[in-house]
């Protein structure tokens, strides 16, 4: 299942922004290949503030509600913006998360891939950051364990920055395994593999100019067995394709075979620990290029067509 909403493209950060509404194009040409007729298409529903109140502060919630503008751009910090379109498409990003977990867990299908924007990987509990707003996936993990009641949800984060947001929020739940593969040091500084949080935080770093055999050894060393041993009921993915070389924003070395890699060593997982259950959203990636090649190789294994 593909989960996206019209509304996610109407989010405008600025002119030359590099997470502009562009990406989320590319993305859909990408699965508008006749590769994944098969697959169904939803829109997302609206997230509510109650949902979006188990991830984050009320204030923080009240905040971006208030903050939404009319005309023009409102600047939450250096790199995050607000325009007429982006609370709609925010509460779309966060809803296609909801949407996708009802489906996989309550069927008619056990995996899904939300195509959405703005990210939300950057998003902490009480700060908006990082082009983020709300944190979709935390937001996701926390429907599936108080509305569906599941006790162990892991989060696997590629996206080659850390996703600073995902482990503040989950820094002391241990009902959440939050991993994370990104490039160190860059933005935003955190990331280290001494934050553990309580035990349930694994973060691997790979150091700028990695390429493939480093990338895939920090997961069969790292992330892999962790998540293994944790025995997930439902993974979600913060697919991030901004570790590819072709990205401007970052030094990482990947390409479309790397996300078909992870892909199927993630469905393999969830295949064994949670029934198959497995949603994946959009996070960063600025070439789009490299989004069509990285979304393609990634649909491909998460939906089985390879």
């Amino acid at each position: 299942m593909i989960v996206t909403h019209d509304a996610c493209l109407r989010h405008e950060p600025g002119h030359g922004h590099p997470e502009s509404p562009q990406r989320l194009v590319a993305v859909l040409q990408a699965l508008a290949d006749p590769q994944f007729d098969s697959v169904p298409v939803v829109q997302a529903p609206l997230a509510t503030r109650a949902e979006l109140e188990r991830a984050h502060d009320a204030a923080l919630v009240a905040a971006i509600f208030a903050n939404a503008p009319d005309d023009g751009l409102v600047r939450i910090d250096a790199d995050t913006t607000m325009s007429p379109g982006s609370l709609e498409a925010a509460l779309r990003a966060a809803g296609a998360m909801l949407a996708a977990v009802d489906a996989v867990i309550a069927g008619p299908t056990r995996r899904a891939f939300c195509a959405v924007r703005p990210p939300g990987h950057h998003a902490t509990r009480g700060t908006p950051m990082g082009f983020c707003l709300f944190n979709n996936v935390a937001v996701g993990a926390l429907h599936a364990i108080e509305s569906h009641g599941l006790e162990r949800v892991a989060i696997v984060d590629f996206d080659v920055h850390h996703g600073n947001g995902t482990q503040d929020i989950f820094w002391r739940d241990g009902r959440v395994l939050y991993e994370s593969t990104h490039q160190f040091p860059l933005y935003p500084g955190t990331g280290r593999p001494d934050e553990r949080g309580v035990g349930n935080i694994v973060n691997a770093v790979l150091p700028p100019g990695s390429g493939s055999a480093t990338f895939r050894e920090a997961c069969e060393r790292t992330i892999l067995p962790a998540l293994d041993a944790f025995a997930p009921q439902l993974v979600i993915v913060s697919a991030g394709f901004d570790a590819h070389r072709l990205d401007p924003l970052a030094g990482l070395d990947l390409d479309g075979d790397d996300y078909a890699w992870i892909t199927r060593k993630l469905v393999a997982l969830a295949d064994k620990h949670a029934n198959g259950r497995l949603v994946s959203s959009l996070e960063g990636g600025y070439s789009l290029e490299a989004l069509r090649e990285s979304v393609t190789a990634h649909c491909r294994e998460l939906f089985g067509l390879s």
